[in-house]
């Protein structure tokens, strides 16, 4: 299965969601149809055009949007001046609902993946009368223990690439958090050690996803702009785990009783192991978990695509069940 075609908004604009700044936001697809909101990962990925194909244009009306100080929102992260203290998971999730009610809209779908998936479980525990439905896949939960896994315990898989990230902190912090470290770097006034931190980052980011021969380093990383606002917003929002408790987004998942949802993950996942996931269907009833064999970490992944459209069909009435490849 193929993703949708390409299409264009039909509205767009930026919603001023206080502390100074604008978010940007799109609607796609059917102006009648069933509302779905997609949610970006990094943080600070911001959303493109190929998360639009994820959804049947004629049955969904789809919401995107860039999440606070990056993609076309503003102020940008990448600029260093930038104070990211009213940028954190409350924050966003209080614009998810300023946005819902700007738009008129009662409830949604919520798609999102990797940190989105853990904004879209803390925004839906919260506000679950607003969610229709929940499709989720690459799932994390921004837990201090895999903050930990995917910073240095993921460095058994690639030693050298890990070697090298680990060396891009000055030596006396190289036993100690490693976000930490590369956030002190990345809030340095010298313009030179903050661009090497954020492309030293980057390029791990980029190491511990290659799981399959011929993998292709994602041009994302090659801007500038990208590597600084992306490794600005993933190191504060990882040394802060995210402002939640500990293990609350998979206590709390009893709160998504009644809603139904689809999760899919990468059997070969190791930015994000699949128990996580596992972990999540666990406590959460209504959920269908899809374990996609050949799959690493995203959504351009072997299978992923299929699973995840054959998820959203599902809900707008265009399949049957979506079915388990576990």
């Amino acid at each position: 299965m193929v993703r949708y075609p390409e299409i264009e908004p039909y509205e767009h604009g930026m919603l001023d969601v206080g502390d100074g700044n604008l978010v940007y936001w799109e609607t796609c697809g059917n102006p009648d149809g069933k509302p779905a909101v997609v949610l970006h990962g990094g943080p600070g990925s911001g959303c493109t055009p190929g998360w639009r194909r994820y959804f049947d244009p004629g049955a969904y009306r789809i919401v995107l949007f860039d999440q606070r100080g990056c993609g076309r929102s503003t102020p940008h992260a990448s600029d260093p001046a930038v104070d990211l203290s009213t940028n954190t998971t409350h924050h966003l999730r209080v614009d998810m609902e300023r946005l819902r009610r700007h738009l008129d809209i009662d409830r949604w779908l919520v798609f999102g993946g990797s940190w989105g998936s853990t904004l879209g479980l803390a925004y839906a525990e919260r506000h679950p009368e607003r969610v229709s439905e929940i499709v989720l896949f690459s799932i994390g939960t921004t837990a201090r223990r895999e903050v930990e896994w995917i910073t240095r315990d993921v460095g058994r898989i690639f030693p050298e690439q890990w070697a090298r990230f680990r060396d891009g902190v000055p030596a006396a912090e190289r036993d100690g958090s490693l976000v930490e470290a590369y956030s002190r770097l990345l809030h340095n006034p010298d313009p030179v050690v903050r661009e090497k931190a954020a492309r030293d980052w980057c390029v791990w980011e980029d190491s511990h996803i290659a799981v399959r021969p011929g993998h292709r380093p994602d041009p994302r990383y090659q801007d500038p702009v990208f590597r600084m606002v992306f490794a600005r917003l993933v190191t504060h929002y990882w040394r802060h785990a995210a402002w939640l408790p500990e293990g609350v987004l998979l206590r709390e998942a009893q709160r998504l009783a009644g809603i139904p949802g689809v999760l899919v993950h990468g059997r070969l996942d190791v930015s994000g192991p699949p128990d996580i996931a596992w972990a999540l269907a666990q406590v959460w009833p209504d959920s269908e978990l899809v374990l996609v064999d050949e799959a690493g970490h995203g959504s351009s992944e072997p299978g992923m695509t299929e699973a995840l459209i054959e998820a959203t069909n599902r809900f707008a009435g265009r399949s049957g069940r979506a079915r388990s490849r576990s």
